[in-house]
C-alpha cells in the first residue's frame, strides 16, 4: 500500500507542475499573437511569470481572469523586463478579474493606449513595504480614456493608482492602501476621483502637476465621495523622488494643481494635514522648465466631513521638522492647510487672485484652516479662514465614453 501511494505521488505530481508550466507559456504566447477583437481567457490558479507579459499594436483586446483571488500572476523572482504587464500602442483594452502580484518593476503598465480599462485587478506588492519595491502598481501614462474601477493597490514606493499625462479619467470603488502615495492624478486633464478608500498610504489621494514632462497644466479634476483615512505610514519612497517629500499622515494634497473641485469627501485622522494646497516652491527643487506654472489656482474644498484625533502632527522629515520648529501647531494641528504662496504677478490691489483663479474653502464641516505664509518664511501665519471664504462654479465632470 505504502509503495503503490509513493508511485501514485511520483505520477500525480509533474503533471501538476506541467499543467502550470503549460498555463504559464500560454498565456505569454497569447499576450503576442493574439488577434485584433480577442478575448484572452486566464485560468484558475497561480502562475509564475519570470518575464514582462508584453502587448503591442493591438485593437479591441479582453485580458481576463477567473476573479482577483482566483487567478494570481506572481512575477517574484522575475529574471527580464522592467514590468509585470506593458500595454502600448493599443487601443480598447479591458483588464479584468484577476491579481498580478510582486513585479521587478511597475506591476501593469500601459502607454499611449487610448480606452484602457482596468476593471477588478489587484496589483500588489506582497512582502513588506520597502523603497525596493516598484515604483507604480496600476500605471496608465500617456493615455487616454482611462477607467479603473473596483481595484486594489498596494505596496507602491510611489503610487499604488496613478494615471499620468493622460485625457479623460475614471478612477472609482477602488482601494489604495499601504503605498506610499494612494492614488495620484498627475499633469493630466479631465478627472473624477471617487467612490474610492485610501488608507494606511503615506498620502491618500495626491493632484500633482510637475514640470519636465510633455503634458503640461493639467486640471478640471474632481475629487469627491472617497474616504481618506488614516494614511499615518512612514514615507518609503526612494530618494530623490518628488513623492518622498509627502509627509507621513497626509490625506490629499494638491501641488501646483488648478482647476480642482474636492467635494463630499470623510477626511479622517490623517495625523499631519486632512487636505493641502501648496505650490511647487514648497518643495524647494529647482525649476528648470521654463513653460511651467508652479502654482494651485481655481481650487474648490467644500462640503467635506474632516475629523483626527487630538495629537501633534508626526515630526518625522522635512514637513515634520517645519511643524516642530515654525509651525508649532502642538496638538491642534488645522485641518485643511494652505502654503501661503502665491503668484504676485495676477493679484489685485487687494492682494487676491481674480475671482476665477482663487482658492476656495466654504461649508466643510469639523475643518479647522491655517495659511502658514511659506512666502514670507512662516512670519504671519493665519488661522482665520475668512480670506478664503468662497465658491466657484461647479466643474463639468468627465463624461462617460463606455
Amino acid at each position: 500500500m505504502r509503495l503503490s501511494c509513493m508511485i501514485l505521488f511520483f505520477y500525480v505530481f509533474p503533471i501538476l507542475l506541467t499543467a502550470q508550466e503549460t498555463e504559464r507559456k500560454r498565456i505569454q504566447s497569447r499576450f503576442i499573437l493574439a488577434e485584433d477583437g480577442e478575448t484572452i481567457e486566464l485560468g484558475e490558479g497561480r502562475f509564475v511569470i519570470d518575464a514582462t507579459l508584453s502587448m503591442e499594436g493591438k485593437k479591441q483586446i479582453t485580458i481576463r481572469g477567473k476573479g482577483m483571488d482566483k487567478t494570481i500572476l506572481s512575477f517574484k523572482g522575475q529574471a527580464s523586463g522592467a514590468e509585470g504587464i506593458r500595454i502600448s500602442n493599443c487601443s480598447n483594452i479591458i483588464l479584468e478579474d484577476f491579481s498580478a502580484e510582486d513585479a521587478k518593476g511597475d506591476i501593469i503598465k500601459t502607454m499611449h493606449v487610448n480606452g484602457i480599462t482596468f476593471r477588478r485587478v489587484r496589483a500588489a506588492w506582497t512582502g513588506k513595504m520597502s523603497h525596493k519595491n516598484g515604483s507604480y502598481a496600476l500605471y496608465p501614462v500617456s493615455c487616454e480614456k482611462v477607467l479603473i474601477e473596483e481595484c486594489v493597490a498596494r505596496g507602491a514606493s510611489d503610487a499604488g493608482i496613478y494615471v499620468g499625462q493622460s485625457r479623460t479619467i475614471i478612477v472609482r470603488n477602488s482601494k489604495a492602501f499601504e503605498n506610499v502615495a494612494g492614488i495620484e492624478i498627475e499633469n493630466s486633464i479631465d478627472a473624477d476621483v471617487y467612490g474610492n478608500e485610501a488608507y494606511h498610504n503615506t498620502g491618500g489621494i495626491l493632484v500633482f502637476d510637475l514640470p519636465d514632462l510633455e503634458l503640461k497644466r493639467g486640471g478640471n479634476c474632481r475629487v469627491y465621495n472617497n474616504k481618506v483615512w488614516e494614511n499615518n505610514t512612514a514615507n518609503f519612497a526612494p530618494k530623490g523622488n518628488i513623492v518622498g517629500r509627502v509627509p507621513q499622515g497626509t490625506g490629499i494634497i494638491l501641488l501646483a494643481a488648478n482647476n480642482v473641485e474636492i467635494f463630499n469627501n470623510e477626511i479622517t485622522n490623517n495625523r499631519t494635514v486632512g487636505t493641502s494646497i501648496v505650490s511647487y516652491y514648497i518643495s524647494e527643487n529647482p525649476i528648470k522648465d521654463s513653460s511651467y506654472y508652479p502654482y494651485p489656482l481655481a481650487v474648490h474644498i467644500h462640503d467635506n466631513a474632516y475629523s483626527r484625533k487630538k495629537q501633534r502632527a508626526t515630526m518625522k522629515g522635512r514637513m515634520g521638522k517645519l511643524y516642530r520648529f515654525k509651525l508649532r501647531f502642538g496638538k491642534d494641528v488645522p485641518d485643511i492647510v494652505y502654503d501661503g504662496i502665491p503668484d504676485e504677478k495676477i493679484l489685485d490691489a487687494n492682494k487676491q487672485y481674480p475671482q476665477d483663479k482663487r482658492i476656495c474653502i466654504r461649508n466643510n464641516r469639523g475643518a479647522s484652516y491655517a495659511n502658514i505664509d511659506a512666502a514670507n518664511g512662516f512670519k504671519n501665519i493665519s488661522r482665520d479662514m475668512v480670506p478664503a471664504d468662497c465658491s466657484l462654479p461647479s466643474l463639468p465632470g468627465v463624461k462617460p465614453w463606455f
